[in-house]
């Protein structure tokens, strides 16, 4: 498997690990709601809610990120290419979570932004 198809797979799980530590709490004390998830998870304060929070972010952020993989493969760019932004992309959205959930705005901020950025190049990469 290529490197890049592997991140593209890890990164549909990263919003699945937020999500744990978004819950991880309730199931232990027994107070998660699963009749209803959506209200408890809004009631949510602190470690807990930056995580659901960083699991929302997950989300938005990986159809960016696979497409932009898919389309560089696509059009031909090299691999050894595709591979480093995509590994990077993964390793910064891997320090964006970690900072959002221990509440480190701006370090999580830069984090969002190289993240967002490998995604951006893998579609300027297919340009030229």
């Amino acid at each position: 498997m290529k490197l890049s198809i592997f991140c593209i797979v890890i990164a549909a799980f990263l919003p699945l690990v937020c999500a744990w530590l978004a819950k991880s709490g309730g199931f232990r004390d027994m107070s998660f709601d699963n009749h209803a998830p959506r209200e408890w998870l809004a009631k949510l304060q602190g470690r807990p809610a930056r995580a659901q929070a960083a699991q929302a972010n997950s989300w938005e952020a990986f159809p960016v990120f696979a497409a932009g993989v898919l389309a560089a493969q696509f059009l031909g760019v090299p691999q050894g290419r595709i591979d480093l932004l995509a590994l990077a992309h993964l390793l910064a959205r891997l320090v964006y979570i970690a900072c959002y959930v221990g509440d480190r705005p701006t370090a999580r901020s830069t984090a969002w932004a190289v993240g967002f950025g490998c995604s951006i190049a893998l579609y300027f990469a297919a340009l030229w």
